[in-house]
């Protein structure tokens, strides 16, 4: 696999101009040994979720380990009727990322974020372009340098 994405990533992390730890862990098979090997709590695993709000119009919601887009939630904020997650296809051609490595930072274009309320005010640790490589940062910083809107978009995952 080419390390583009993580290179993207780092690049655009480093513009950004937020204080990060960039780890490279390798591959994971579940939260709780990805936040392990981050040195991280699961629920200070932000994964980055792209959704889809229609033709040619995406955007990104970070969600914390343990929990899960809130649709009710998302669409009230959004003021739309219908979303969806587009295929993993999809997913790459609009953010230049394959999924499970998709971040805001870098991607292709720079989609709308919305970051969900839970992570304000800690360390947490962000998909970095590539499998099992991972950004750690105040997430307070993440959502200045992103200009995300912070949110009430999740619930525990069930």
């Amino acid at each position: 696999m080419s390390d583009d994405g993580a290179q993207r990533a780092a690049q655009a992390l480093a513009d950004s101009g937020i204080e990060h730890t960039l780890t490279r862990h390798g591959r994971v098979g579940s939260l709780e040994e990805a936040a392990a090997a981050r040195g991280v709590e699961p629920h200070d695993i932000i994964k980055t979720l792209v959704v889809r709000r229609a033709e040619d119009d995406y955007l990104f919601v970070l969600v914390p380990g343990g929990r899960e887009i809130s649709w009710p939630k998302l669409r009230a904020l959004l003021g739309v009727n219908r979303m969806s997650m587009p295929d993993a296809a999809t997913a790459k051609d609009v953010t230049g990322y394959e999924r499970g490595t998709i971040t805001p930072f870098g991607s292709t274009t720079a989609w709308p974020v919305v970051a969900d309320a839970t992570v304000a005010g800690r360390l947490v640790s962000i998909g970095a372009g590539a499998h099992g490589v991972a950004a750690t940062a105040q997430a307070d910083d993440i959502v200045e340098a992103l200009g995300a809107q912070v949110a009430d978009v999740t619930e525990p995952a069930g």
